[in-house]
């Protein structure tokens, strides 16, 4: 799956443990969202659009309306590296 340098920034921070909080406007669509690492630092390349070609290729889910994770076919679609820490 051909992923941009983005998405995969994204996903390796999932992938270690990150969430997605999102805010819902009044017609139900998701109009902002925040990205947070594991140590609780928020993730500034994680913008609306990108949020939203992860969610379309369901790279990321939520369940119960929770904060989006990684899913299983985002684990392993997102790249290896030797050392993935920002």
């Amino acid at each position: 799956m051909n992923i941009s340098k983005g998405e995969q920034r994204v996903l390796h921070v999932l992938a270690q443990g990150g969430l997605i909080r999102h805010e819902r406007d009044p017609r139900g669509r998701i109009s902002r969202i925040d990205c947070f690492t594991r140590e609780g630092y928020v993730l500034a390349d994680c913008t609306l659009d990108v949020f939203q070609r992860l969610r379309r290729r369901r790279l990321i889910a939520s369940s119960n309306g929770g904060p989006y994770r990684i899913s299983l076919k985002g684990r392993t679609a997102v790249r290896a590296q030797f050392d993935n820490r920002m």
